[in-house]
């Protein structure tokens, strides 16, 4: 027996709730949540199998839904590092965690990317308009997301890590990376 198999019988099936969710478009409220999401995790990996997590943000709205099976994520200039651009030119593979500060709940999306250059987006009527709170942010290319699963994900981890409490955002607050330095140490 696989490890895989070993798992699913000592913690029994998958829950009934969880066999069902999983969607390859974006059902109405998946849908609605995204284009409320002001903040992603976009994880990608390169033909290598290594793999980069990157946060993206921006007003919500910023991530695109074109239709019930494509997003257009907008890749606008940051640290000029381009890995996610260099793992999806060898691996189209991105997977999305979409959040809406304030709600527990997340919204994941997997599928296949496509890049493409501002022409080609204008090739295909895709407009871009700088959705970001930054006046300085240039696009850069979009990615446009063929999507193969999408769902909303339970808000357990959030909650144990009270990531929207706001006794614990005031408390980091206070704290400064030199505070996190120093007791490192």
């Amino acid at each position: 027996m696989n490890r895989l198999d070993a798992l699913r019988e000592q913690f029994g099936g998958v829950h009934p709730l969880a066999a069902t969710k999983v969607k390859d478009h974006l059902e109405p409220l998946v849908r609605a949540f995204v284009e409320a999401s002001s903040f992603i995790v976009m994880a990608s990996a390169n033909a290598a199998g290594q793999c980069d997590a990157s946060p993206k943000g921006g007003l919500p709205g910023f991530l695109r839904v074109l239709d019930t099976h494509t997003l257009l994520i907008p890749d606008y200039g940051g640290n000029r590092l381009f890995q996610s651009y260099e793992n999806v030119a060898t691996n189209p593979q991105l997977g999305l965690i979409c959040m809406i500060p304030g709600m527990s709940v997340t919204a994941r999306v997997n599928g296949r990317v496509e890049l493409l250059e501002r022409a080609a987006l204008e090739a295909q009527g895709i407009t871009v308009s700088v959705n970001h709170p930054d006046d300085n942010a240039v696009l850069v290319q979009g990615l446009k997301l063929h999507v193969d699963e999408a769902y909303l994900h339970c808000p357990r981890a959030l909650q144990f890590a009270d990531l929207w409490d706001a006794e614990t955002i005031a408390r980091n607050r206070a704290r400064s990376l030199k505070s996190l330095l120093d007791n490192a140490r």
